[in-house]
């Protein structure tokens, strides 16, 4: 909801084998939650991070979820991706 709205701007997705030729200029597509409606979204740029924390440093913890702090990204974040996947970049 976030992205389609515009309010979230920045994307986070661990460095998986299947998204590590994502790039600039690709398409993601998201479902709006709760819906069966999509939102296309145009890829600006990919940026590695060594760790979760980095990443928010460095993009700013209101351009990846306007609503909620940095201590609860940063909670949020790691409740989905667990240390192995973090360091996956």
């Amino acid at each position: 909801d976030l992205v389609a709205a515009g309010t979230k701007t920045i994307e986070v997705r661990v460095k998986y084998p299947h998204l590590a030729d994502l790039a600039a200029g690709d398409i993601i597509r998201f479902r709006i939650k709760g819906t069966d409606e999509t939102c296309a979204v145009k890829v600006k740029r990919v940026t590695e991070y060594p760790d979760f924390e980095t990443l928010l440093d460095g993009e700013g913890p209101a351009n990846v979820n306007p609503t909620a702090t940095r201590d609860q990204q940063l909670a949020n974040i790691r409740a989905i991706y667990p240390p192995e996947k973090e360091r996956l970049g």
